[in-house]
């Protein structure tokens, strides 16, 4: 059991202790709060995600400093990073208007969402493997996985776009 806040916040709840793949264990884990968050109005989940992340950088540094890992590393069980990643990305579903409460119509927009920003996340395209590269400690933590739900969301809508013209 974790009994220190700040890893328990950095561990995804437990989601990053998955011992194969906890990038992806958290990602899935932070699906539950982001089905709660996407009820909300825009400007509300906008502000709780760019906290989160602005959170996250002292978070997921102490939680490096904690675990005693080197500034340069990303230790696969702090998964803060990936929970706001993937919230970014899914921001994406409720913006082009799909409803939530349809099932056959939100999971194919969901799931595009999810894969896209783990396909980013782990292969690091161009800007996304500069900041994991050459940003380090709490900032470093976070940017690649920020940059990687920009990414994410952005392919979203473009691929939103392509499906409008058929």
């Amino acid at each position: 059991m974790i009994t220190d806040p700040v890893l328990l916040l950095a561990h995804g709840f437990g989601s990053g202790l998955a011992p194969k793949a906890p990038g992806t264990f958290g990602t899935f884990a932070a699906l539950l709060p982001w089905y709660f968050m996407a009820q909300w109005p825009v400007w509300m989940y906008g502000i709780v995600v760019v906290l989160a992340a602005l959170a996250g950088v002292w978070l997921c540094g102490e939680a490096q400093r904690r675990l005693g890992v080197a500034g340069d590393a990303d230790p696969g069980s702090i998964v803060w990073d990936e929970w706001v990643g993937v919230w970014i990305a899914l921001a994406g579903v409720p913006l082009l208007g799909v409803p939530l409460n349809d099932p056959v119509v939100a999971w194919p927009w969901i799931v595009a969402a999810v894969l896209l920003f783990r396909m980013f996340d782990i292969f690091k395209p161009g800007p996304i493997g500069w900041l994991d590269r050459h940003v380090h400690g709490g900032w470093g933590i976070m940017l690649d996985d920020v940059a990687a739900g920009l990414f994410a969301l952005l392919t979203l809508f473009g691929l939103h776009w392509l499906l409008g013209l058929l």
